[in-house]
């Protein structure tokens, strides 16, 4: 048994938010059906790395799924879709809004078709306002949710986050949601539409950011590694690597100081004495821990610090990460799956760890349209010269 064995989710999504949410679902069991567009697919198809001229982008975010084709802005496919909709339990879609209705689907007409129907939506701002119009990617998001603002050092220019963090924040708020609307509709027997943004998943992990405007006015400054809230609290550069440290309150800075540093002294300077002292003098601070630490091995001064029981740990880079024992054989983040194109290949395990319905990966991404017989034959009783027709067609 998986946790979300019996939920069909209808896919509409492409790129990055909309897939991140699906396969989630599909990792916990759901039978995620991923539509597409016939003879073109997901964009993310087209995206690089390669292996056998087969994207590893979307093989990596898309298994799990199964893969059909549809053109939606055909009477037919219109007509099969309507179908599908009577037999699912959620669909998803990352279209600019007002594209669902103008295609026929907005809520009110899926509920019309299907009344326990879900609808998860994520756009750049949202379904309606000022902004809801606009186009965006997760760089669009992190400029305009604040993040890129506060992100980079300060004589540099705004940064991006190295990786698509809006874009994956949407998409864990929005599985977030549908979860809730499933276990409400075992109440009520009523479906309804969750929707999220981008720029809103955004600033909802802006944590202090926006408390320390509110509370002084006061635009937050880049402060590279450092933490408005706790010191030491930053990175370090060892001699053969960088690693980072958290004292995020006084015992563990006392701790550092006697039994990592062997320098107790520091407890007592009038600079450091407390923590908003502490926050006050970080450049000096950081120079006293950096003058001890780059005599010493990344390995050597972390263990140190570990030691003193104070939160420390390596920066690691992506090749340690991914060959690390503990992510692979403990945590099993990166599991193996067989492509019949790419052939063994490594896709970013489940993060979410169940005791009893625990999420796995289980196949892989489907090539286009692959599960069109399938699907279409068992859900919806179609015979393959109507398939074949439909195909002819451009339908499917």
């Amino acid at each position: 048994m998986r946790a979300l064995d019996g939920i069909v989710v209808l896919d509409l999504t492409r790129v990055y938010s909309g897939p991140f949410s699906t396969m989630l679902l599909a990792d916990m069991g759901a039978e995620v059906i991923k539509v597409e567009l016939p003879g073109k697919g997901d964009d993310t198809r087209g995206y690089g790395p390669f292996v056998n001229n087969e994207s590893l982008y979307y093989a990596n975010v898309n298994r799990n799924k199964k893969g059909i084709t549809l053109n939606l802005k055909t009477t037919e496919g219109k007509a099969l879709f309507s179908k599908l909709v009577s037999k699912a339990d959620i669909v998803v879609e990352n279209y600019r809004p007002g594209v669902m209705e103008r295609l026929g689907f907005g809520f009110d007409k899926l509920s019309k078709l299907n009344p326990g129907i879900i609808l998860g939506s994520i756009s750049a701002f949202g379904q309606r306002g000022e902004y809801s119009s606009r186009p965006g990617y997760d760089i669009i998001s992190q400029a305009m949710g604040g993040l890129m603002s506060i992100t980079g050092w300060p004589e540099d220019g705004p940064t991006r986050a190295g990786n698509a963090v809006g874009d994956v924040l949407a998409g864990i708020s929005l599985t977030v949601g549908l979860l809730a609307a499933i276990y409400c509709r075992e109440k009520t027997g009523v479906g309804q539409h969750v929707e999220v943004s981008l720029a809103d998943s955004v600033i909802m992990s802006l944590e202090n950011a926006t408390m320390r405007f509110f509370a002084t006015g006061q635009e937050p400054e880049r402060m590279g590694n450092r933490y408005a809230a706790a010191a030491p609290y930053d990175s370090f550069k060892a001699s053969d690597g960088y690693f980072v440290l958290g004292c995020a309150n006084q015992k563990l800075y006392e701790a550092f100081c006697e039994k990592a540093m062997g320098m107790p002294q520091l407890i007592a300077d009038r600079r450091f004495k407390t923590m908003s002292q502490r926050l006050q003098n970080q450049a000096q601070l950081h120079d006293i821990i950096q003058s001890w630490a780059e005599r010493m091995t990344t390995d050597e001064v972390v263990e140190r610090i570990l030691a003193a029981g104070v939160p420390a740990a390596p920066v690691m880079s992506i090749g340690q990460v991914v060959n690390d024992r503990f992510y692979n054989e403990v945590r099993n983040m990166f599991p193996v799956v067989e492509h019949p194109t790419i052939g063994t290949m490594h896709v970013n395990g489940c993060h979410i760890k169940m005791s009893k319905t625990m999420p796995e990966v289980r196949f892989c991404a489907p090539a286009l349209g692959q599960h069109n017989c399938e699907v279409y034959g068992r859900l919806l009783g179609l015979s393959l010269p109507q398939l074949e027709e439909l195909q002819r067609k451009g339908v499917i």
